[in-house]
């Protein structure tokens, strides 16, 4: 049995290095770490890990990307996947799409860019805990 995944979604490669390096600081080896430039590259993953029966346990994706935002990809990952917890990033969503999240996706949580370390950890934990 491989172990579980923690799926990070943005379109600037430094953030998702950025998370990678802060998470598996804090978990180690406890998870994969997969990343994706991109809503669509997301939903790619998540369909091959679900059919190589992987568990997707969380989901961190950024709102403001070319192509599909975030809300709208946290909304169709629900739809799919109900049971991934789902965490948004961003330095610019507007309240809206927040709220959207919130209501369409079960969204856990919103963090505002730059992060802080401590409160995505503790973010992340809380999401994981459910």
């Amino acid at each position: 049995m491989s172990k579980p995944v923690i799926l990070l979604v943005d379109d600037e490669v430094v953030v998702l290095d950025s998370l990678k390096i802060q998470l598996k600081k804090e978990f180690g080896n406890q998870y994969f770490y997969e990343v994706a430039e991109s809503a669509d590259e997301a939903l790619e993953i998540l369909e091959e890990l679900e059919e190589d029966n992987v568990e997707i346990l969380l989901l961190v994706s950024d709102w403001l990307m070319p192509g599909m935002k975030g809300d709208e990809l946290l909304i169709k990952v629900h739809n799919q996947y109900p049971d991934i917890i789902k965490v948004m990033l961003t330095g610019q969503a507007d309240e809206d799409a927040v709220e959207r999240a919130e209501q369409q996706a079960n969204l856990h949580s919103c963090l505002r860019k730059p992060w802080d370390k401590t409160e995505l950890i503790d973010t992340i934990k809380s999401g994981l805990a459910k």
